[in-house]
């Protein structure tokens, strides 16, 4: 998920937060979930054939990524690529549109081997969907890609409304190992301060239907920033979800976007809001830690017993992406791709229902993407390596790239240690961050954008 944010918030009177000024750049610049961003892709003229794409690409641990783009209600800090609703048939249609895309994929793809080592389910909200109809995306998955549900890790989104038992019973027998729910807060008034109208009673009852279908690995998100929320009710949040030991748990700041429900309230951030944003974030991650909670990422903390839920051999930074979905994005080594984007509500919808009357032929082409040239691919591996806790293996680095870090990157690499944020306790040849590294991902991950990127992202038109 994206998470963005509401109007400057200082420290509410009578809650001491810790307010020292954070070095360096502001460190909630940018939440980096995928490089190149999406606002760097344009329209690919002439379409390339997908079978053109793949055909020198490796295929034996690609992962499968299925978007539905609906949702009962959208948050107002949401920027994803989803519309509320679904007009009667449109969820079927969509279906429909999905079936035909994942066939014309798998025919892309070619007659040799193909083996997906992880799957997932995201949105939007995937159960948005009826039961049935998630029995349907499944086979869909399934039938078409010769994926096999049950023998993968499989992640599923969901919200609190959407995790109905039969819903839940339909993903727990088709081999969903981990089930992610969009919580944010566990504060009635705090839901309603994000535009996010939900009862904690109601979450409550969906984490109890969650445990009852005994998926391996609950994730609980939570959002940390919101208007008027301090540091007794970010405990309070984070206690209400330990209470149900869950295996995962994501603390997201949350950020104002464009075209989002906030966006348009004119929200913006300052520096106090930076700052308390900081401390919430520290007083979330010792919180965590101190019970027994390790932290895997900026956002992420697993619980120090979890359950692996398979098989551990897939790597993001090198292994193929197929997306099957409106929203949904795929990468090969050379591009990549996907379908049109937008936040605003009526472009969305606009794009959805155009996806939905696509012919088949039409799925076996990329429309809108990025090239990764050597310069990029290096870029998207450092960040997807050194913002993870473990860090990056440098020799496998100039295994990959004949060269080091420090000889790609010595700028970079010289303004992170001179801010503190490279752990110089780190054992020779592990690239790692400090953990205030850690706490300014969003600050360290901007700075690793190529010139290019940077102005595809700046010119790109808004919609």
């Amino acid at each position: 998920m994206n998470a963005p944010a509401p109007a400057p918030v200082p420290a509410p009177a009578g809650t001491p937060v810790a307010l020292e000024a954070p070095a360096g750049p502001r460190p909630y610049s940018h939440y980096v979930y995928a490089y190149p961003h999406k606002t760097a892709y344009r329209r690919l003229d002439p379409r390339p054939a997908l079978r053109d794409l793949w055909a020198g690409e490796p295929k034996d641990a690609l992962s499968l990524y299925l978007h539905i783009p609906f949702c009962e209600v959208r948050c107002g800090f949401c920027n994803l690529f989803t519309r509320i609703g679904a007009p009667e048939g449109l969820a079927g249609a969509y279906l429909d549109a999905m079936d035909r895309q994942a066939s014309a994929v798998r025919e892309a793809l070619g007659d040799g081997p193909v083996r997906f080592a992880t799957a997932a389910f995201g949105g939007g909200t995937p159960t948005f969907l009826t039961a049935a109809e998630l029995e349907r995306l499944c086979d869909i998955a399934e039938r078409r890609t010769g994926v096999d549900l049950r023998a993968v890790p499989l992640s599923v989104e969901a919200s609190p409304a959407t995790a109905t038992a039969d819903r839940l019973a339909v993903l727990a027998e088709r081999g969903a190992t981990r089930l992610s729910l969009g919580v944010q807060s566990f504060v009635d008034s705090e839901a309603r301060a994000a535009v996010r109208p939900q009862r904690r009673a109601d979450v409550e009852a969906a984490l109890g239907r969650i445990r009852d279908a005994r998926i391996p690995v609950l994730n609980i998100d939570l959002i940390y920033g919101i208007d008027g929320q301090t540091e007794r009710t970010w405990r309070e949040s984070l206690d209400a979800a330990l209470a149900w030991n869950p295996e995962e748990i994501y603390l997201y700041p949350l950020y104002v976007r464009p075209l989002t429900g906030l966006g348009r309230l004119g929200a913006d951030a300052d520096a106090a809001w930076d700052r308390q944003r900081l401390a919430l974030y520290r007083l979330g991650r010792d919180h965590l830690r101190e019970r027994g909670y390790e932290q895997r990422s900026m956002r992420m903390f697993r619980r120090a017993d979890a359950p692996a839920t398979g098989e551990e051999d897939y790597a993001c930074q090198t292994d193929g992406m197929i997306g099957l979905g409106c929203g949904a994005r795929s990468y090969t080594r050379a591009l990549h791709y996907s379908f049109d984007y937008a936040v605003d509500m009526r472009e969305i919808r606009a794009i959805v229902d155009d996806w939905t009357t696509r012919p088949a032929e039409d799925f076996g082409y990329a429309e809108y993407g990025r090239e990764i040239d050597a310069d990029e691919a290096r870029r998207r591996h450092l960040l997807q390596s050194v913002l993870q806790a473990d860090g990056m293996d440098e020799a496998d680095y100039r295994a990959r790239f004949g060269a080091g870090p420090e000889e790609h990157f010595p700028g970079e690499l010289a303004r992170f240690a001179a801010r503190g944020w490279l752990d110089g306790a780190a054992p020779a040849g592990l690239l790692r961050l400090s953990e205030e590294g850690l706490a300014h991902s969003d600050a360290l991950g901007p700075e690793l954008f190529s010139p290019a990127v940077r102005a595809a992202m700046a010119a790109y038109d808004l919609k």
